[in-house]
């Protein structure tokens, strides 16, 4: 179920919770539109780069995972870098959609409480996500995410095109 855009009108209570109204539509956005497409779009790229739409789901689940809770929270992950193989995405051939969705909703509900239990001028924890460098705000970290989603659901507004999916 899409969530409506959130109109630069509509009134928040904070930047947090501008934020966190980007990242839940995005992510709506983005299932809505992978949910779409036949499971040949899903597992075939229409593109030079070779990428498909099912590990484009995938990236946007790791994404989250690498910057809120390895990078920003220093947590311990096992594998931060899980959603590629051979430096490009990978989603093995048996891997469902439905059990991809739940992942990207479950880092969103993660993600959800890392981003409210924190004040966004907060800096991230040190360590290797950040590889040598400071770690950035909670702000810097979640305006990086934003701009990366709509990207990508751009991405998936062509895919959708091509497949002769719904336009919108």
């Amino acid at each position: 179920m899409t969530i409506p855009f959130p109109e630069p009108t509509l009134p928040v209570q904070s930047r947090t919770e501008l934020f966190l109204g980007y990242f839940d539509y995005f992510r709506s956005r983005a299932i809505d539109k992978i949910e779409a497409l036949s499971e040949n779009d899903l597992r075939h790229s229409r593109l030079p780069s070779g990428w498909t739409p099912i590990e484009l789901l995938n990236h946007l689940t790791y994404v989250e995972l690498r910057w809120l809770e390895w990078g920003f929270e220093g947590s311990s992950v096992t594998d931060p870098w899980g959603d590629s193989r051979d430096e490009r995405w990978y989603v093995p051939a048996e891997e469902s959609l439905d059990h991809l969705v739940a992942a990207l909703r479950a880092q969103a509900q993660r993600s959800r409480a890392i981003v409210e239990a924190h004040d966004l001028s907060e800096l991230g924890k040190p360590g290797p996500r950040w590889d040598g460098a400071g770690p950035p705000t909670l702000e810097r970290i979640l305006f990086h995410l934003i701009q990366e989603y709509a990207r990508h659901l751009g991405h998936l507004d062509i895919i959708v095109e091509l497949a002769g999916a719904e336009v919108g």
